[in-house]
C-alpha cells in the first residue's frame, strides 16, 4: 500500500512543468554576466562590452586633458607673477647717478689783490653771519665747459663744499641763498618724512636728495691765509652748489671775498 502511494506521488511530480503555474514564464539567461553580477574569480579575465570600454577611455582622455591644462596654467600664473614683480619699482629704491670727476683746487698767497679788486665789483663782498651757511646756485650753460670759483676771508676760516644737482635747470640765474644752522637741523629732522622733490636744500646734506651728487664736501678752508681756488668741469645739465659754511662759529660773522664765472 505505501510502495503504490510514493510511486503515483513520483508519477504526477514528474508530469508538473513551469507552464502548470500561471505567472510564470521560462526564459534562458543571458550569455553575458555583465548586466546582473560580475565574476568574482580573479583568475579569470573579465571581457567588458565595446560601449564600456569606449566610456572608459574618453573619461581617461578627459583627465589627461585636465592634468596636462592645469600646470600650463600655473606656469602661465607664475610667468605672470615674475613680469609683475619684476616690473613693480620700490618707491624706497635710490636711482645710481652718473659718475662726476674731481674737482681741482689750489692756493693762491695773492690775497691782498683779490680783496681790492672784488671790492670794486658788485655783491662780491658779503658777510656771513655766525651759525648761517650761504649757498650759491650756478647752473651749467651750453656756452661754458666748467665752474670756476675763488675766495678769501678775513682773520678766520670758513667752511666751503660744492655739490651738483642732475635735476634739470629751469633759470640760468646765479642765485644766493641764506640759512640758518637751526634750519638745517630741523631740515635733517624732516627728511625722516617725505622730501619735497626738487627741494635742493634740503638734501644738501643728506643723501635722501636721490638727484644730489657730492664733488667737495664741506671742510673748514684756512681762506684768511690763502686764496681758495678751484673749478669742476660740467657732467652734464644741473645746477651746482657751493655751500660756505659758518654754522660751526657761535660768535664771529665772517666777511667773505668770493668770484664765481665761467670758463669754456
Amino acid at each position: 500500500m505505501e510502495k503504490l502511494e510514493t510511486s503515483e506521488l513520483q508519477s504526477r511530480l514528474s508530469s508538473l512543468s513551469v507552464s502548470s503555474f500561471p505567472g510564470i514564464t521560462s526564459k534562458n539567461c543571458e550569455s553575458n554576466p555583465l548586466n546582473r553580477l560580475q565574476s568574482t574569480d580573479l583568475s579569470r579575465t573579465v571581457i567588458q562590452p565595446d560601449n564600456q570600454t569606449k566610456m572608459d577611455d574618453n573619461s581617461n582622455n578627459r583627465e589627461s586633458a585636465q592634468s596636462t591644462e592645469e600646470p600650463s596654467a600655473s606656469l602661465g600664473k607664475a610667468e605672470a607673477g615674475d613680469s609683475q614683480e619684476s616690473s613693480t619699482s620700490h618707491p624706497g629704491e635710490k636711482k645710481a647717478l652718473p659718475p662726476m670727476k674731481p674737482a681741482s683746487t689750489w692756493t693762491s698767497v695773492a690775497l691782498k689783490e683779490l680783496k681790492t679788486k672784488l671790492r670794486q665789483e658788485k655783491d662780491s663782498v658779503v658777510t656771513v653771519y655766525r651759525g648761517d651757511i650761504m649757498t650759491v646756485h650756478v647752473p651749467t650753460v651750453p656756452e661754458a665747459k666748467r665752474v670756476c670759483w675763488e675766495f678769501a676771508t678775513d682773520g678766520y676760516d670758513i667752511g666751503f663744499g660744492v655739490y651738483f644737482d642732475w635735476s634739470p635747470v629751469t633759470s640760468r640765474a646765479i642765485t644766493v641763498h641764506i640759512s640758518e644752522s637751526s634750519d638745517d637741523e630741523d631740515e635733517d629732522d624732516d627728511l625722516e618724512g617725505p622730501v619735497v622733490p626738487g627741494d635742493v636744500e634740503k638734501g644738501s646734506k643728506s643723501s635722501a636728495n636721490s638727484n644730489l651728487g657730492e664733488i667737495l664736501p664741506v671742510y673748514r678752508q684756512d681762506s684768511h691765509l690763502a686764496v681758495q681756488s678751484g673749478n669742476h668741469e660740467f657732467p652734464g645739465e644741473g645746477t651746482y652748489l657751493l655751500k660756505f659754511d659758518n654754522s660751526y662759529s657761535l660768535w664771529r660773522n665772517k666777511t667773505l671775498y668770493y668770484r664765481v664765472y665761467y670758463s669754456a
